[in-house]
Formats: structure tokens, C-alpha cells, sequence
């Protein structure tokens, strides 16, 4: 189903430690500053996962590390979106592990749609962090879908040393253009094939912020895009438009175990609304911070402000153990 080119008759889209906080785009915004090509001294590695190996990115290690921090990526993402934040983690005691989801780029998946819904792969993730336990604490950051996931993993037992939801929500994608693109482009990878989806989505995203992107970012994104599994795509579309509100249930959870978390979000998040998202942070008793010159992907936005604001909270979290 991955072919190179789209369906000819495919329609066109519906039209409708780190105190520095640069932003990520060059004067004029043309140029991204920081991307999923950020250089790092991080190593590709496999690690073992119910449907075949999960892609990861390790390291580099911390001379003295206080913890593990596991990275979640969000719909349509990779390990490759966090980047910009590995060597700093490092440099601030924090061993980052970035993977791919079960279905995203390097890492097989089931065909089973369904596998692909938060409740689902929070099962996945929590046999990950029980298997990096074993090097010591971990910490769990999952990113816009990602966080649905990482709430996911927590609720279904991973017993993590705190836990960041990055531009994530709690619950599904509210009304907007996010919501949109997945609302077209599901019936259009089902009926014309993924490449097809794929020039729907490019159309579509050049209405959101922070677009603007040189041409080996854009070989990389299709490629990525194009190696991904389309059950998988379209499970975690299904999850994005149908996700229930576990706030409550996740607060609960986090009182009992007195485990610590915080909610991040980009100043001007387009996906889930930042009064959304503090108000989560709110119920669940977690810390909130915007990442300014950030819209919904602080991590390639503006990853030094973004460090900063992380390794505050862990470094005091991992204090208190």
C-alpha cells in the first residue's frame, strides 16, 4: 500500500540546565533553525516490542545520570522530532531514549487498527518502561498524541519517576484545522493509498505555523511519512477524533502513586487550546509552562526554551526521591 505516487483520480484537498530561549526560525521565519535533521551525538538502536523491534534513538549518555527519559512521539512523528532536545537532555544528567511508535517509520506495527488507540499502546509503552527500569528511574514525556499515550501507559500501570504532556490534551482533537486534516485525510488514505494521503496533508499544512522548511526537511518528512504504517495512521486518526476524557482517572492515579507531572505547551498551540491544557494541568495537580515562540511543537520550535522548563521540574522531582 506504500506506493510512490498518488492515486491519479485522488481529489484535491477540502480548501477549507539551559537559559537560552531562542527561537527556531532564522530572522523571517523561512528557515527552521532546529528540525527533526538537528545534529546529535544520540545512536539508533532496536529495542524489543510486541509486533517486531521499536526504532530508537539513545543518548548520548550522562556522565552521572539521574534517570531515564523516555520520548513519545505524536501522530504522523518519529523519534527524529526530538532531535533537537537529545544532547541537551544529556547535558543536564537526563539519558533521553526517543522512539517510534509500534506503526510509525522504523518501527513495525499490527494491522489491527484498533492497537493503534492510546489505551492500546500506553500497553506497549509500559513494557518499555518496565524494561528501562532496570537502569534506573524513568521519566515519560509524551508529545501531542504521544501524551494520550503516555497517560495511556501510566494508567495501565508503567510506574514512571513523573510524567510531561507536551502539547496534549485531555481528549480528543477539539474543532479546528488539526482536526480537519485528519477528518480528510483518513478517507483519502483509505481510498487512493498513503502517497495520496500524504500530498493532502502537505496542501493542508501550509495553513499551520511553522511550515516553512527546506527541501531535505521535506524529503525527510515524505519519506517518513510514506514508511508508516497506514493501520497505524489511521488508528491513531480514530484515536484522535474519539479519545474520552481520562483526566480524572489519570489524577487520581498520580495522587495515590505521588507521582509528579507537568503540562507544556507552545504559546500558540493550534491543536489543543493552552486555557485546554492548563486547566488539565490544573485538575491533575501538575505544574504548567508555556514555551514561548512556540506554536504546537515546542521541541522543534524552540527546544532551548523547552530544556529549560523540563529539566527544572525533573532535576527537582529526581531531588525529592
Amino acid at each position: 500500500m506504500n506506493e510512490a505516487e498518488p492515486s491519479p483520480d485522488a481529489p484535491d484537498p477540502d480548501p477549507d540546565a539551559v537559559p537560552d530561549t531562542t527561537p527556531s526560525t532564522a530572522p523571517g521565519g523561512a528557515v527552521p533553525a532546529f528540525s527533526q535533521l538537528s545534529p546529535h551525538t544520540a545512536h539508533r538502536i532496536d529495542l524489543p516490542g510486541p509486533y517486531g523491534p521499536i526504532a530508537a534513538l539513545r543518548g548520548p549518555r550522562p556522565r552521572r545520570p539521574m534517570a531515564t527519559a523516555l520520548l513519545l512521539p505524536g501522530y504522523t512523528g518519529s523519534k527524529e522530532d526530538f532531535a533537537p532536545l537529545l544532547d541537551g537532555l544529556a547535558e543536564g544528567g537526563v539519558l533521553p531514549v526517543a522512539v517510534d511508535l509500534p506503526g510509525q517509520y522504523e518501527s513495525p506495527g499490527p494491522d489491527d487498527e484498533s492497537r493503534y488507540l492510546p489505551a492500546a499502546l500506553g500497553e506497549v509503552v509500559k513494557q518499555l518502561v518496565d524494561a528501562l527500569r532496570a537502569g534506573g528511574p524513568v521519566l515519560l514525556l509524551g508529545h501531542s498524541y504521544g501524551g494520550l499515550v503516555a497517560r495511556g501507559a501510566v494508567l495501565a500501570g508503567a510506574a514512571v519517576a513523573g510524567l510531561t504532556l507536551l502539547g496534549s490534551g485531555p481528549a480528543k482533537l477539539p474543532p479546528g484545522p488539526r482536526l480537519r486534516a485528519v477528518e480528510v485525510g483518513d478517507p483519502m488514505l483509505r481510498e487512493h493509498g498513503i502517497a495520496a494521503a500524504y500530498t493532502v496533508r502537505e496542501r493542508l499544512s501550509q495553513s499551520l505555523p511553522g511550515t516553512a522548511e527546506p527541501q531535505a526537511l521535506k524529503a525527510f518528512l515524505r519519506e517518513r511519512f510514506l514508511a508508516s504504517s497506514p493501520a497505524g495512521l489511521l488508528g491513531m486518526a480514530l484515536g484522535l477524533r474519539t479519545e474520552p476524557d481520562r483526566t480524572p482517572e489519570l489524577a487520581a492515579l498520580l495522587r495515590e502513586r505521588g507521582t509528579p507531572s507537568q503540562v507544556v505547551a507552545g504559546s500558540h498551540d493550534d491543536a489543543w487550546s493552552v486555557p485546554s491544557q492548563r486547566a488539565m494541568a490544573r485538575s491533575l495537580g501538575a505544574s504548567f509552562a508555556t514555551v514561548e515562540a512556540a506554536a504546537h511543537s515546542p521541541n522543534i520550535e524552540n527546544p532551548p526554551a523547552l530544556l529549560r522548563i523540563l529539566l527544572t521540574d525533573w532535576t527537582s522531582w529526581l531531588g525529592a526521591r
